[in-house]
Parts: C-alpha cells; structure tokens; sequence
C-alpha cells in the first residue's frame, strides 16, 4: 500500500523555523559578526535536516522529492550567483583603476563644517554606493567623521546617527552590496528592476533625513578644522591619478542599466572596462599590485587585472582609514555570500516542496486584507526577525521566501517584495544591539546602539515610508491581466 502524502499542520511548519531561530541565537552568541564565514551556513543547513525529517517521517514525502525541489530552489537563484560574482569583479576593477577611490575623493570634498550632518549623510552615502558596504563605510570613513563631528561639538549619537543613515542608504542602492543582490535573489526579480523600484520609497527617505540633518545643523552652529578629511583625501590623490575620465566608466554602465540591458552583461562590460582603464590611468598601482619586477607593463597589466578580477588585493598607504577603504575581495570576496545563499536555498526549498512555508504564508495571509495590510505583514516579519535571529541576511532570506507566493497570488509583481524586505530588514537590523549590524556599529563607532540609534532617521523612518505606500497605493507594479491568468494556472497544477 502506497503512502499518501500528508499536509502539514501550522505546529509541523513552525518547528523548523523555531529550531532555526534558537540555533542561530545560540551561533551568534558564541561566532558573533563572524557568522557569515561558515556557521549560518550550517546551521540553514542542519535546520534543513530538521525540515526535511519532519517532511519525511511525518509527512510521507520522498527524499528524492524533496531533493528536485532543492534543486529547483537552488536553480532560481542561479543569476543572482553569477551577478554576485561580477559584482566582486567590477569592485576589483574600479578600485585598481581609481573609480572608486575617485568617488570617494570628490565625495569627501563636499564636506563643509557649516552643514557638517548634511554632510555626513552624502558622504557616506557616496562612499557606501562606490563600495556596496555600509559596514566598510562606517569602520573607515564613518569613524573619521565621527572624531571631526566631536570636534565640531556635536554630540556622538547624531553623528553617528548621520553616518549610519548616509551608509544604509548607499548599502540600499548599490548594485554591489549582497543585501542588495540577495532580496530580489529572494523574491523573484531582476537587480535593477529592484533598484529602480526602491527608489520610490528611498529618495523620498533619504530626502526627508537630509531635511532633519539640515535643521538640527544650521540650528546647532558648531564650527571646526576638517583636517582629518584632507588628510584622506591627500592620501588617495597621492596614490591614484584621479580625473574625471575615470567616471566615463560608472556613466557607461548607468545608461546599459537605464537602456536595460541584462544585469549579468552590463556588469561584465563595467569589469572588463574598469581593468582597461586601470591599464591606461593607474601604471603605479598595476606595477604595485603585480609585485614583479624586470617584466613588461602588459604582463604586469595582465597579472593585477586578473588578480582584481579574481581575489583579494589592497593597495597600502600611510593612512590606515584608507587601507581599509582600498581593499578589495574580487569574484571570491563573493564566495561566503553565495554560500549562505545556496545553504538558504536548500531550506527554502524543503519547506517549499514541503508546504510549509504555504502553510505558514496562509496562517499570515487570512489575516491580510489589502496591500497596505501585505506590506505591513512582511515589514513587520522582517524586523521580527531581525531581532530574533540576529542576522539582516535572515530577515531577508526567511520572508522573502515565506511571501514569494502571496505576493503573485495578490497580482503584485515581485518588486514590490523585494522592495519591502530592504526597506524594513536591511535598514533595521542596524537599531538592534544584539544584531550583528547593530553590535558592529556600535563597536566600530564606540556609540551604544541605544545611543545612535534615535538618531539614524533614514533607518526609522524606511519601513513606515515603505508602509505608508501599501497602504496608499502608490508606487505599486501589478501583474497584466494575462500574466495573472497564467499565474492562476501555474498554481492550479
């Protein structure tokens, strides 16, 4: 007699997100902020275990069942894995040619003391956009603004507040940080259809914080030397030829990005022109990256190239902020993300093919009436998870899963999700002590969470921004009418 499969219960369902919750409090408690080098892996993998058990013994579902649905989880986030690792060649590309280093150059010289909370926010806005890390931008720029700002006599939580603010913003927006890759990766879209989406949301925050930065500023009316910032400064114009030819680059892979082409080509052609002109602009630092001497310049141009493409490489300076700035970890920088990426892939896909996550998704969605109420939902599970387990990556991989299916099943397009899960999970996992953004920070700065956090409106003010559109409506994309009904069929089998 053939065993018919069961349908599990919400208990069943809830048991290996528990179980997942409680080890991942327990790995952070003893691994801390360096989780993401292998123990998160493991543990989304033996919570897997645990799933998969709960699907074999007590649902009746063949291993060979659940493992095509691994590999179709798996399989669905196959080109974010590729533009993650063009990510990490592009990152290497426009360090060594200067790009970068010449983003955070002119970005550096926007800094007034006049309008120096203003100020803070761009400029780790700027560099946070040019890196993709927010943690990179407040553990080298961030704490170098942070000594000016009290010079300023301003006190430590609002600037700490601002660069923090500035920071996720940029972290948000960049097509190189992995929470930025990982949520559309999560809900089902493409990198710059996410990107432009969460603009709508984004500009509209990031514009209000620089409003409260500029009252605060102008009314507090410190004054001081910024002689930290022209030391960074002098620093990378020492290092690198910067020039305005360098950013021919970015504006090349801005419009294949406007004219959208394919995120995976457009990044491609942005790595491969970075490693050009670093040949024609930065000779000092290809011969400095190649470390041989006696050779031609086109073989030492195509050693550093290739290492930059590739691995790690960092060009040394006599200021130890920008060292941490000219650090760069290629296609294999990438390698831990898309681990944690496959091993959450793999949970995802036991649950899935499971129905778990549809049966927890509709204990969610018998209480969800609108939009608003849908964006709400997902919100307020992303911060819930964020203080649960303790890890941003988490926030976003947990829900974005759990909702995928509700969100076309309402006829919204997966944008829409994505767009949620960083407006609430990447921006609030830094407002929580025990998270490791927040116990990062916190350390990095030498500010108490609890001390910066009022302070860091962009983070506070996202999620209700992000809500306040569900609610309202506004800037939503929808499904055609044809593209529901074959939604409608592909459920029906």
């Amino acid at each position: 007699m053939v065993k018919t499969r069961k349908e599990p219960s919400l208990i069943e369902a809830l048991i290996p997100i528990l179980f997942l919750i409680v080890l991942l409090v327990i790995n952070i408690g003893i691994f801390g902020t360096d989780g993401l080098e292998g123990s998160n892996q493991m543990v989304l993998v033996i919570s897997s275990a645990v799933a998969a058990l709960i699907a074999v013994f007590r649902l009746r579902i063949k291993w060979e069942t659940l493992q095509d649905g691994i590999v179709k989880s798996i399989s669905s986030a196959m080109s974010s894995i590729l533009i993650l690792l063009l990510i990490g060649a592009l990152a290497g590309t426009w360090m060594l040619s200067g790009i970068v280093p010449a983003m955070i150059y002119y970005g550096l010289q926007v800094l007034n003391p006049t309008i120096f909370l203003i100020a803070a926010v761009i400029v780790s806005a700027v560099v946070s956009i040019s890196t993709g890390s927010s943690w990179t931008t407040v553990a080298t720029v961030g704490v170098a603004l942070l000594g000016i700002g009290k010079a300023l006599g301003f006190g430590e939580g609002i600037i700490a507040g601002a660069i923090i603010s500035g920071a996720y913003f940029g972290d948000k927006m960049s097509p190189l940080s992995d929470t930025t890759n990982l949520a559309p990766a999560m809900a089902g879209t493409d990198l710059f259809t996410h990107i432009r989406h969460m603009t709508k949301t984004t500009v509209p925050s990031i514009l209000i914080t620089l409003v409260i930065f500029g009252v605060i500023g102008f009314t507090t009316g410190a004054e001081g030397s910024v002689e930290q910032v022209k030391g960074i400064s002098a620093v990378i114009l020492e290092k690198f030829n910067i020039n305005g030819w360098l950013f021919i680059v970015p504006v090349v892979v801005l419009i294949l990005i406007i004219k959208k082409v394919p995120a995976v080509p457009a990044l491609l052609a942005g790595a491969l022109l970075g490693g050009i002109f670093a040949i024609i602009f930065q000779p000092q630092i290809i011969y400095l990256i190649a470390s041989e001497e006696g050779v031609s310049y086109a073989y030492s141009a195509f050693k550093a190239v290739m290492m930059a493409l590739y691995g790690e490489i960092s060009v040394v300076t006599s200021n130890d902020v920008v060292n941490e700035l000219l650090i760069t970890g290629g296609m294999a920088g990438m390698l831990n993300t898309i681990w944690l990426i496959i091993c959450a892939m793999i949970f995802g896909g036991i649950m899935e093919e499971s129905r778990m996550l549809a049966v927890l998704a509709e204990a969610v969605i018998r209480k969800v009436h609108s939009i608003g109420s849908l964006v709400a939902s997902t919100a307020a599970t992303c911060m819930f998870f964020n203080v649960t387990t303790s890890d941003q990556y988490l926030a976003i991989l947990v829900p974005g899963r759990m909702y995928a299916d509700i969100y076309r099943k309402r006829g919204l397009k997966p944008e829409n999700l994505s767009r949620t899960l960083e407006d609430s999970a990447t921006v609030t996992s830094v407002l929580v002590p025990w998270n490791t953004c927040g116990a990062t920070q916190a350390s990095v700065l030498g500010v108490a969470t609890l001390t910066y956090a009022p302070y860091c409106f962009f983070n506070i003010i996202s999620p209700f921004m992000t809500i306040m559109y569900g609610y309202l409506k506004l800037g939503i994309n929808y499904y055609s009418e044809e593209e529901m009904a074959e939604i409608k069929e592909e459920f029906a089998a």
